[in-house]
């Protein structure tokens, strides 16, 4: 049987305790028996000029794999170092949680998205880049948060002083607010995909209030998905898109430590089956190579 980590975050952890017991017992289905770890619990360190990892201040027996429900690139590569097999990689965590890097990566791509420009808390309030209304983005924000609509100078004024992260994105929002649509992938396999919308919101984020339904992907959108999917090494992800006022696609993040809350929501997919079946069988084919 493997075994694996399954990181979090402690108020995280509170927040998913469902989800947790489900991401277990789909490992055990899976041959893995998966253990809760805090992140709070871990310290990094390197000992006799080899990576160490300790839990609760005792150096810890390394697991086949970690399953990393937070946003930490850098104890992603620690745990890689160590030579467990990590899901998300440090490499999807690292682009994927700072939305700057993101773009760049998918420009490449010459896939649609909004006009924006990358800069930092002073030189916006010097001078914006374009007319209002404009969204301002914090380039680590996750789950709607950090994210300000901008209609006026007093809402920048007001912007500002929540900001707390130096650098950030301002993007013009020629497109249909409070509607966005989100692509779950699990390797290079497209598992389902949701439309979001918030009739109070211009964020279409489900937790905040939103709905959801299955959205069905054309032929066009699943390919832009899989240009996507190609350039990254997906454990489990979100990939999201906002939605032009004739309906079409622009893509607008991707979420590494990406729930399936919607999904389940408005479909019967397990999605943590399919995700525990990728990490098992990556985890088969890493041992036949070795």
């Amino acid at each position: 049987m493997y075994s694996g980590w399954l990181i979090y975050e402690k108020k995280d952890a509170v927040n998913n305790q469902s989800f947790i017991e489900w991401f277990i017992e789909e490992a055990h289905l899976q041959n893995m028996a998966l253990t809760l770890i805090l992140r709070e619990e871990i310290m990094i360190g390197i000992k006799q000029n080899s990576p160490v990892i300790f839990i609760n201040r005792k150096e810890a027996g390394l697991p086949d794999a970690a399953i990393v429900r937070t946003m930490d690139p850098f104890l992603s590569s620690h745990l890689e170092a160590c030579g467990v097999s990590v899901f998300n990689s440090s490499h999807v965590s690292r682009i994927c949680n700072n939305k700057a890097l993101t773009h760049q990566y998918i420009s490449e791509l010459s896939i649609p998205m909004v006009d924006m420009v990358f800069s930092n808390r002073e030189q916006i309030q010097e001078k914006q880049p374009f007319d209002y209304p404009f969204i301002i983005k914090e380039m680590s924000g996750k789950g709607g948060t950090g994210v300000y609509y901008i209609e006026n100078r007093k809402d920048l004024q007001a912007c500002m002083v929540k900001i707390s992260h130096p650098e950030i994105i301002i993007q013009r929002c020629n497109v249909q607010l409070g509607k966005d649509v989100r692509v779950f992938v699990v390797g290079k396999e497209i598992v389902g995909a949701v439309l979001r919308g918030n009739k109070h919101d211009f964020r279409a984020n489900f937790k905040l209030g939103g709905n959801a339904s299955l959205y069905h992907l054309n032929d066009r959108e699943r390919d832009m998905v899989k240009q996507i999917m190609n350039i990254f090494d997906f454990g489990l992800a979100g990939i999201d898109f906002l939605i032009g006022y004739n309906g079409e696609l622009i893509f607008n993040e991707i979420e590494d430590v990406v729930g399936s809350r919607t999904l389940s929501a408005v479909s019967n997919i397990n999605i943590l089956n399919k995700y525990m079946h990728y990490i098992t069988a990556n985890l088969k084919s890493r041992d036949f190579k070795n």
